[in-house]
């Protein structure tokens, strides 16, 4: 048996069986938004790295360690504006650093496009919610509130 080199041979499209034709999906309309995103994720990754780990080393090395990590510590932290914005950027570059992770993964293994937009729409509202609140706690923060009953109230406060 013989084989001409000349043949052609076809292969078929990875996953080419598997998914209905009624589910396949648009390649329209995406631009340049997935090169920003695989971007943002290499960028906001590096910058986390530095973040999280000078976090951690202020935060259990630095001082009494561990042992000085409470109410008083985290209080003391937030009176300085350097550290209520280091928190703050830590908090939403984790937050969509993480949600756009989730959102590629959702994109890969979600067959259908209905899937695929209720699980993407609960993703961006928790991330929302999380970054909304996380941002007010940090901003509205307040070890001292007036009005509170004196055994309420953390030492460092006046009375």
């Amino acid at each position: 048996m013989s084989t001409s080199t000349n043949e052609a041979v076809s292969v078929e499209a990875p996953r080419s069986g598997r998914i209905s034709p009624k589910y396949a999906r648009t390649a329209g309309g995406k631009g340049n938004f997935e090169m920003l995103a695989w971007l943002f994720m290499r960028v906001s990754g590096a910058i986390l790295i530095v973040l999280i780990f000078t976090h951690l080393f202020v935060n259990l090395m630095v001082g009494d360690g561990i042992h000085a990590v409470d109410f008083g510590f985290v209080a003391g932290k937030w009176a300085s504006p350097l550290w209520q914005v280091w928190d703050l950027v830590m908090l939403w570059l984790a937050m969509l650093h993480g949600t756009n992770g989730v959102r590629v993964i959702i994109n890969d293994y979600a067959d259908k496009n209905t899937t695929r937009m209720t699980l993407k729409s609960i993703l961006y509202i928790a991330s929302v919610v999380i970054i909304v609140l996380g941002t007010l706690v940090i901003f509205t923060f307040d070890p001292c509130p007036a009005g509170a009953p004196a055994d309420m109230i953390a030492d460092f406060c006046k009375a």
